[in-house]
């Protein structure tokens, strides 16, 4: 579950880009932040000789190459070997806060150890994502869940990933067997299949993006076509039928809860309508089934009903008790809505759904932030609530637009996010880390935390992407299955 409130109660326009653009070079980082860069790092003397790998050169030329590796720093200090490979705990200061989550705990770092070897060619971070891969492969049967971002689904993906980077049999063994037990735990219900939680009565079968249904379905469409894994779509489009039979009928459309009798209707991506119309429209897209689409067309038009429009748009975080609260990020703001509608719009070639991604950002960029924080802007820096989470989007709408709006908007949130970063020694060198409150209702509640969604491995992997975009105006080597551009 998207723990920012749990205490509360496929292509990119790359040719557009080089062809007009010629604009990676444009991102920069203030002059004065540049020089914090600089200073952080130590002169030449102070690095290790040339023959010992074990610390970080510093990338001077490329500013955000240079803080990813830093925030890797810090996160790689904390690395557990486990006699089976290595894994890294959520909370430094907490080393049983171990886990199974792409959310949370190791699994979130692979994918920032494999892109910042896909970045430098730098073998150490390659055999960190193996040993952590290792471990994985080592304990499929302990974990729980099949979610995206909390269990089995999730490590599939990772797996994946890694034997990608490898290409070596033995990773692809790996990947393949987390995807036959994820296809095998499905357990047949009504016209579909799903993953409940929990066995009897107590059992809970999610509808979402984050531990449900939509997001494990993302997943195999994902394994299905990486890993060509039989039974992988067949089991996607099972889920998809899932989800139609739970949707709920209003006079503008469809929408769903997170699971039945859930207290509240949560709209947005990470457990609502959205993100489960999102997984229905690209389900359509790989099998071309209508009712699917259908769905995810009538989910759409019923939260375009619900949504505030007001220097473009927002939606409600949460019914009963929330209706003028409004997160701005990838979990329940427009960050991630938008790519339901960004989705729709590639889909049919209606460019109103792309007009909905543009009032969107206009809503996200008329709150003030970064410099503003708002009830639902707390002071969050990740990629599930915060400031990275807002940053990715803008920096993939400039990618795929070449506005110059959203390249200001970008310049502001990454000079936010460097002041707000605690540089640290480590073995290997300067670290960075980003202490901040998770948890908005709980804002005393303060933790550097090393995790994707939640922490500075999702913060490295979002400069990664930055240095990217400068360096070959690309996008993320590594693409999460909940991602559509």
């Amino acid at each position: 579950m998207c723990r920012c409130h749990t205490h509360d109660t496929h292509s990119t326009r790359r040719s557009f880009l080089r062809g007009t653009v010629g604009a990676a070079a444009a991102f920069a980082l203030s002059p004065a932040l540049l020089r914090q860069v600089a200073l952080a790092h130590p002169g030449p003397q102070a690095l290790a000789a040339d023959g010992d790998r074990s610390r970080s050169r510093p990338h001077l030329d490329r500013p955000y190459l240079q803080m990813a590796i830093e925030a890797w720093n810090w996160v790689d200090a904390s690395r557990i070997s486990t006699g089976r490979g290595a894994t890294w705990p959520s909370d430094p200061t907490d080393p049983a806060s171990t886990g199974y989550t792409l959310y949370t705990h190791g699994p979130g770092v692979l994918p920032f150890a494999l892109e910042l070897h896909h970045a430098t060619g730098d073998q150490r971070y390659l055999d960190a994502a193996v040993e952590g891969a290792a471990h994985l492969a080592a304990t499929l049967s302990d974990i729980p869940s099949a979610g995206l971002y909390t269990g089995l689904a999730g490590i599939a993906f990772v797996l994946t990933e890694t034997w990608r980077a490898t290409d070596l049999d033995m990773h692809r063994s790996h990947a393949g067997l987390a995807t036959e037990l994820l296809v095998d735990r499905a357990r047949s219900l009504g016209r579909g299949v799903a993953w409940p939680q929990g066995s009897g009565d107590d059992a809970i079968e999610s509808n979402d993006i984050i531990s449900g249904t939509a997001g494990t379905g993302l997943a195999l469409l994902y394994l299905d076509r990486v890993l060509s894994h039989r039974g992988a779509l067949e089991a996607a489009e099972s889920a998809g039928r899932r989800l139609l039979d739970r949707a709920i009928e209003t006079p503008t459309g469809l929408r769903w809860d997170m699971w039945p009798g859930y207290a509240r209707e949560m709209p947005n991506f990470s457990h609502g309508t959205a993100g489960i119309a999102y997984f229905l429209a690209t389900l359509h897209r790989t099998t071309g089934e209508r009712d699917f689409l259908n769905a995810a067309l009538a989910g759409a038009n019923y939260l375009t009903s619900q949504a505030t429009l007001q220097d473009g748009y927002r939606l409600f975080h949460s019914r009963p008790g929330g209706e003028d609260l409004y997160y701005l990020s990838w979990c329940h703001g427009p960050v991630g809505t938008n790519r339901l509608f960004h989705q729709l719009g590639e889909i049919t070639g209606d460019g109103e759904w792309h007009d909905w991604v543009a009032r969107g950002a206009r809503g996200v960029m008329a709150t003030g932030i970064p410099e503003q924080r708002t009830p639902g802007f707390w002071e969050n820096i990740s990629q599930c609530c915060g400031t990275v989470g807002a940053a990715e989007h803008f920096l993939t709408l400039y990618r795929t637009t070449g506005s110059d709006d959203y390249k200001s908007f970008v310049d502001r949130l990454n000079d936010d996010l460097v002041r707000r970063a605690t540089t640290v020694d480590t073995p290997a060198g300067t670290g960075r880390k980003w202490t901040q409150a998770e948890h908005r209702v709980q804002p005393g509640l303060l933790i550097a935390q090393t995790g994707h969604m939640q922490g500075a491995a999702g913060v490295g992997r979002y400069f990664l992407h930055m240095d990217a975009m400068e360096e070959r105006g690309e996008g993320p080597r590594v693409v999460f299955p909940d991602d559509p551009w």
